[in-house]
């Protein structure tokens, strides 16, 4: 257990260095297409499904908002009464309107059969028609799932809709403290919860094809010294298999079995393992168990991230005596190690967006956490956050349009509150995902 004290203090010490070229906080200007997602046309249906059919569609409005950086979504003065079946393209064209979306329910036993067709104005084509199958009990799964197909049709690529975040949460905490893995939607509905060890859950980890989500938990261990039977408690990584909902040990060597991250391939993982002494980045095996050692330094280094094609590697170091960020090829030992950070007086949580072009990360500044973004190559470095909380632990979404974080804020002398918050990449904050919901702790993106 003082292997992962000892790891972590590199989170809390003070140096002071500065970046040149920082871009400050601040909103790019981007041309915006106007969207207009019309009330549906509603055909003999009950009056449950008129309310379903309602309420799909303001869904999808909620959906699209989380894109305002590209489309300015606005209201439609025939409010759906023939929008469907008799389009009215040169009314849409001359009142500036770049992509309209019209809906016709349908009735469909309990639920309804939900009809799309969405128009690019300025071509006046049609680029989409499909039906969807909508029922209640499934209502917000079929809404995200039809928005990604309006957005597909309009982008070409896919969205965050069907996406899933996974985080921990100290909400179960009564006496102790407890840390347990959850699961929500992009938007923050539909919370589940994931583990019940009664302890401390960190680091969760999603795998390229969203299957297994790896973590470590606080486990307490029975061991046998000078013939007496004591109680330690060491840092162990699981995997759960998220369909099977089987929950198998990778590591659980002495000491930290943590930060751990899925390769490209999906035998291979990459954690943190202290039992030498000294905290250092390995790759394993889970199909063999083999490992190798990627980081071998007097220094401690934590908390890896790569690339998809798993040709870079970020991770946090302390080797210039306080925690900074490198890079490095993990294809051998110490190949190519470079450090990127010079900002703040320490940094955490390094993150590549899916492109591996970038890297969003946390820095102490101004006596409190703020993110930063910088490309791979140390170069261009933004800021995102200032004077809004203390701000950490950083994710890009599968898109790379959105950044997840936490954001802790003191409501009192003696009480603080920590809650997950969305961004966008330039650092517009769109909204609070979590609220009363306990202290929230890093957040992850699955990879749809």
């Amino acid at each position: 257990m003082k292997f992962f004290l000892s790891a972590l203090i590199l989170l809390f010490q003070f140096s002071v260095f500065a970046q040149d070229a920082v871009i400050a906080v601040g909103q790019a200007e981007q041309e915006k297409d106007k969207l207009v997602i019309d009330d549906p046309e509603l055909s003999n249906l009950t009056g449950d499904q008129k309310r379903l059919s309602l309420e799909l569609v303001e869904i999808l409005r909620n959906d699209f908002a989380f894109y305002k950086h590209k489309f300015n979504t606005v209201e439609y003065s025939d409010k759906g009464k023939s929008s469907y079946t008799v389009p009215a393209v040169d009314k849409w064209h001359s009142g500036g309107v770049t992509y309209f979306i019209a809906s016709q329910m349908i009735n469909s036993g309990a639920g309804v059969e939900a009809k799309f067709k969405v128009w690019s104005i300025l071509t006046k084509k049609e680029i989409l028609s499909q039906s969807f199958k909508v029922e209640k009990d499934n209502l917000r799964s079929n809404a995200h799932h039809i928005s990604d197909a309006l957005y597909r049709s309009i982008t070409g690529k896919p969205s965050i809709f069907n996406s899933k975040i996974f985080f921990v949460s100290d909400r179960t905490t009564k006496k102790d403290i407890e840390k347990e893995l959850y699961i929500m939607d992009f938007d923050g509905r539909r919370v589940d919860k994931l583990t019940n060890y009664n302890s401390v859950v960190l680091s969760p980890s999603i795998s390229q094809d969203n299957s297994r989500i790896m973590f470590s938990v606080i486990a307490a261990k029975k061991v046998i010294s000078r013939s007496k039977v004591k109680m330690i408690k060491n840092i162990d990584l699981k995997i759960l298999n998220l369909k099977t909902k089987k929950i198998e040990t990778v590591s659980d060597k002495p000491g930290i079995n943590s930060g751990a991250i899925f390769g490209s391939g999906g035998d291979l993982i990459y954690l943190t393992l202290s039992y030498t002494g000294n905290a250092d980045i390995y790759e394993m095996s889970l199909n063999s168990g083999k490992m190798r050692k990627v980081t071998s330094h007097y220094g401690d280094d934590v908390d890896p991230s790569i690339t998809s094609d798993g040709s870079l590697m970020t991770f946090l170091s302390n080797r210039p005596g306080k925690a900074h960020i490198y890079t490095m090829n993990p294809s051998e030992t110490e190949k190519d190690v470079k450090r990127i950070s010079f900002v703040g007086k320490f940094n955490a949580t390094p993150r590549f967006s899916p492109d591996g072009k970038e890297i969003v990360f946390s820095s102490w500044v101004d006596n409190g956490f703020d993110l930063y973004r910088i490309g791979s190559d140390g170069n261009n470095l933004v800021r995102l956050t200032k004077g809004f909380g203390s701000n950490e632990e950083p994710a890009y979404s599968p898109d790379g349009e959105f950044i997840i974080f936490t954001s802790k804020r003191m409501v009192s002398k003696l009480r603080a509150v920590q809650d997950i918050y969305i961004m966008n990449r330039e650092g517009e904050i769109l909204g609070q995902l979590t609220n009363d919901f306990g202290r929230n702790f890093s957040p992850k993106w699955s990879n749809l």
